[in-house]
């Protein structure tokens, strides 16, 4: 179903017609940059990426972290619709290394195959909803930063 390009350019133009695709996509990328200035206050982040309607993200680092060539990255993940923290690594050996001190790991625990693109990935928010986005933006923020340490304090144990 999905090989047939020009079936789904035809679902894609009239899907585009009715306006809805837009407002979601373009209310859902300024919220991430919104999220993004957020976190320019601790940490060094990275341009917003706007991949191919899977993912939206900017990667964020401190010096730890990018000392040991690793980066998290704040992810939009558009068809789960769902806020994601991931642990990634600057290269393909550094992401097997890091995944195998990692895959026994609470966050990993379930997880039988290393990430494409990540050593780990958690969920942050699973429930966007604009209605509630000053506490929606709290508890990502607040999740991000919490994460974020925590896997720091567990890295300098184990690397």
């Amino acid at each position: 179903m999905r090989n047939d390009i020009q079936k789904s350019i035809e679902i894609y133009k009239e899907q585009l017609s009715h306006g809805y695709i837009q407002t979601a996509y373009i209310t859902l990328t300024k919220y991430v940059a919104e999220l993004k200035r957020n976190f320019s206050k601790d940490y060094s982040t990275s341009n917003i990426g706007f991949g191919y309607l899977d993912y939206t993200y900017f990667y964020f680092i401190n010096d730890y972290i990018k000392s040991k060539n690793l980066k998290f990255a704040l992810i939009l993940n558009h068809e789960k619709m769902q806020f994601e923290l991931w642990l990634c690594a600057r290269t393909a050996d550094i992401q097997k290394k890091v995944w195998d001190l990692l895959k026994e790991s609470k966050w990993n625990k379930n997880i039988n195959d290393m990430p494409k693109y990540s050593v780990l990935e958690v969920v942050i928010e699973n429930n966007i909803d604009f209605k509630d986005k000053r506490g929606m933006t709290k508890n990502i923020i607040e999740q991000s930063y919490a994460l974020s340490l925590e896997i720091q304090e567990y890295l300098r144990n184990i690397i």
